[in-house]
């Protein structure tokens, strides 16, 4: 058996509804396609475990890695919890999963936390999904046939590489679920167009896989006239970005001045500093590292906030994001 050693032990630890890092023991492991396995963890001690909303996550620690994975079940009252890891073929966690795990290990995992939550008022959904981005999709998906509310989904996948395909067959079959499975770039791309233009009044959308998928759906929805106000997504990876121009930030603790150059980020000179902030993904998909701002423009280059978060200006992700003239709340 594998024990991984305990990264926090002093995190939050509630009995009835815990959040920070816990001991969970594995007690399955299921391999889904060639190059994904689904993993079923319990609390080692035997506690409850704290329900969720759909479409969140847990921080897993994998090997030298924290990795986020989508939890694939409803959230309501859950016994165990379920994320399916894609072998990726690089030193990042995920392939330590694979080649090290076995049912009856113990790893340290945080969350559940949410950064895909539905609208609980919407009338329907059309949720999308792409490969390994059926996760957080079937999450949606399940947690709204429990609740007797109907949505879309289009799951476009290659030949020998659909995680979760029984399951959301299944689930399509017993209740108010309608599947679109398709194959092929243009194929998707036609797919996405039409549902997005034939979709009742009230209807939000979802979607999580590749980028290519995530902008051909994006298209899709601003040509059929969608507001941004009810087309979602949640990134897996970001594009490549431009190293940006050097600024100078001010941590309002301590008032140290710190430069900030072109290709570096602010997280990393933070920390290079002595200055803790919590970080997972570094870049700007995970909204782990979001600090307060007290002055300053900020030059947003992250995939988390909205809008009107970005225009309020009290707030970045330190990870991905620039400025002029900032003043950090730390």
């Amino acid at each position: 058996m594998t024990v991984i050693a305990d990264p926090s032990a002093s995190a939050h630890r509630h009995a009835g509804y815990a959040t920070g890092t816990r001991a969970m023991r594995v007690v399955g492991v299921v391999p889904m396609t060639p190059s994904i396995r689904h993993y079923r963890l319990v609390p080692a001690d035997g506690g409850p475990l704290t329900p969720y909303r759909p479409g969140s996550h847990l921080i897993v620690t994998a090997g030298d890695h924290r990795n986020a994975y989508s939890l694939v079940d409803d959230g309501m009252l859950p016994t165990s919890y379920g994320i399916s890891v894609l072998r990726r073929g690089s030193d990042a966690g995920s392939d330590w999963l694979h080649d090290n795990v076995s049912e009856g290990d113990v790893l340290y995992a945080e969350g559940p936390r949410s950064m895909f939550a539905p609208i609980w008022d919407q009338r329907h959904a059309l949720l999308v999904a792409g490969g390994i981005g059926i996760t957080p999709i079937l999450s949606h998906a399940r947690s709204i046939a429990r609740l007797g509310g109907t949505c879309d989904v289009v799951y476009s996948y290659r030949s020998g590489s659909a995680a979760h395909l029984p399951d959301i067959r299944a689930l399509a079959q017993s209740s108010s679920v309608t599947l679109f499975e398709v194959t092929g770039a243009q194929d998707t791309q036609w797919l996405l167009a039409d549902r997005l233009a034939n979709q009742p009044l009230g209807t939000h959308a979802y979607a999580c896989g590749p980028a290519a998928l995530l902008e051909a759906y994006q298209g899709a929805a601003r040509a059929a006239g969608w507001t941004s106000a009810r087309v979602h997504l949640e990134r897996f990876s970001a594009p490549e970005r431009s190293p940006g121009e050097p600024f100078q930030v001010t941590v309002r603790s301590t008032g140290a001045v710190i430069d900030v150059p072109a290709g570096v980020s602010l997280l990393q000179r933070l920390l290079d500093h002595g200055v803790t902030v919590a970080n997972l993904c570094r870049q700007g998909v995970c909204g782990e590292c979001r600090i307060g701002v007290r002055s300053g423009t900020v030059e947003h280059r992250d995939f988390v906030l909205g809008a009107d978060e970005r225009v309020a200006g009290d707030s970045m992700l330190c990870c991905v994001s620039r400025g002029h003239d900032i003043e950090v709340d730390l």
